[in-house]
């Protein structure tokens, strides 16, 4: 009889609403707008969950609609919203995305200072969450919103590490959320270092490990005790070295035409992480991390793209 647990999956941080402009120009000049759900990390979690894994998502939200819209989204995602709480004197961060039409970095704008999810917090973390069966995912993206979610990074870290949960770090660096890069740096990598698998990007890279060669970023980051580590390269695909000795290159699949380029980092960590819970190799797992970046760089929107088990089983079969 068979008594092993299924994985589950659990991450942090702040969930905003998005209005994305419904033609390109300004967003100045911008008149219509459609609503979606934006988040590095609430990103994963619906990629997690559409691929049938327990996804839960730890956050902080105003009393307000957007709130209500939050997690209403995540809620038809069948994510787990017990661990989201209310602020009463804090509201919901929401941002602007521009529409682009030639593959380039859409214009967004951000609004969550002070926002809900600010003030999320140590106390915020139920225990109860992080199981020898769960995998912790966290990201440079929260470690900037404060100093407060930063302490909800450390708590749900060291639940982690106790419990033996498997945690990974996408660095996904956003320097105008820091008071400078030396501090940006070193709050990112002191997460890093604590992790078992570090998902940086060719020019993070740069930044956080002073070279833009992905063997020498990865060592980097195995030199201080990450046990693996895959460097996203864009187009170009995925390099991948881990403490056992595996390496090697994964080719990128070829698009067409890039519509939207945001979201394909978070696609790619749901790639990566649903792999390696499924039991495949690290060169498998930078692979499904490639497919699922191809998918959504072809759309618009963050997490549109992200499959199904039945949808990523069949274009895994092609």
């Amino acid at each position: 009889m068979n008594t092993k647990q299924p994985h589950s999956f659990v991450t942090l941080g702040e969930a905003m609403a998005m209005f994305i402009a419904n033609t390109p120009g300004q967003l100045a000049d911008i008149e219509d707008f459609h609503r979606s759900l934006a988040g590095a990390e609430v990103n994963v979690a619906i990629g997690m969950s559409r691929l049938g894994f327990e996804s839960s998502y730890i956050s902080k939200i105003g009393k307000d609609s957007f709130g209500a819209f939050i997690r209403h989204a995540i809620q038809k995602e069948n994510i787990r919203t017990d661990w989201i709480s209310e602020s009463v004197h804090h509201a919901t961060g929401f941002m602007l995305k521009s529409n682009v039409t030639d593959g380039s970095d859409p214009k967004v704008e951000y609004f969550r200072r002070n926002s809900a999810a600010s003030t999320l917090n140590a106390e915020d973390i139920d225990a109860s969450l992080l199981k020898a069966n769960t995998h912790l995912h966290l990201t440079g993206v929260g470690a900037a919103v404060s100093d407060e979610m930063r302490s909800a990074m450390k708590r749900s870290l060291e639940l982690a590490k106790q419990q033996g949960c498997r945690i990974s770090f996408d660095t996904n660096l956003r320097p105008s959320m820091w008071p400078d890069q030396a501090t940006m740096v070193a709050k990112i990598n002191g997460f890093a270092f604590a992790s078992d698998l570090v998902l940086p990007g060719i020019e993070e890279g740069k930044i956080l490990a002073g070279s833009d060669q992905p063997e020498a970023i990865a060592d980097f980051y195995l030199q201080h005790g990450v046990k693996a580590v895959i460097v996203k390269l864009g187009s170009a695909g995925a390099y991948f070295k881990t403490t056992n000795g595996e390496f090697g290159t994964v080719t990128g699949f070829p698009v067409e035409k890039v519509v939207d380029t945001v979201g394909a980092g978070d696609s790619f960590a749901v790639g990566v992480i649903s792999a390696l819970l499924d039991g495949k190799t690290m060169e498998q797992a930078a692979r499904r991390g490639n497919l699922l970046g191809s998918l959504t760089v072809q759309v618009r929107g963050d997490s549109e793209a992200l499959p199904t088990r039945t949808q990523l089983n069949d274009l895994e079969e092609v």
